[in-house]
């Protein structure tokens, strides 16, 4: 009987965890969207690091006809360099511009978290 008890413990505490951790990363994603200036009303960007290796964008507008468009990129960092990945197609490296760019999205955004839980 102990032993199903502490089972049941055993995952609530997983399931806090993991909902502390979604809860973090959401809060992470709206702060990483402010760092590249304002967004219209009833469009959403994301950015924020998902693991020690992996950055996401994501982005949601409407076009001018009024349609929703979505896109996401990943962004995998590796020891060969960075490279990027969007709509699940394959990966390509990023430009030197681009490169630079994110460099400094990532510096950003870091000051930002710190200053967030200071």
């Amino acid at each position: 009987m102990f032993g199903i008890l502490k089972g049941s413990k055993d995952q609530s505490a997983a399931r806090r965890r993991s909902e502390a951790y979604r809860t973090l990363i959401r809060k992470e994603a709206e702060l990483g969207g402010t760092l590249f200036g304002p967004l219209s009303k009833g469009n959403r960007r994301e950015f924020f690091c998902l693991d020690e290796h992996t950055w996401i964008w994501h982005e949601e507008w409407l076009d001018i006809d009024g349609q929703r468009k979505i896109v996401t990129t990943r962004y995998d960092v590796r020891p060969s360099g960075v490279v990027k990945s969007q709509g699940g197609k394959g990966y390509q490296s990023l430009s030197p511009k681009e490169a630079k760019h994110f460099k400094q999205a990532i510096k950003l955004y870091q000051q930002r978290i710190h200053q967030m839980y200071a």
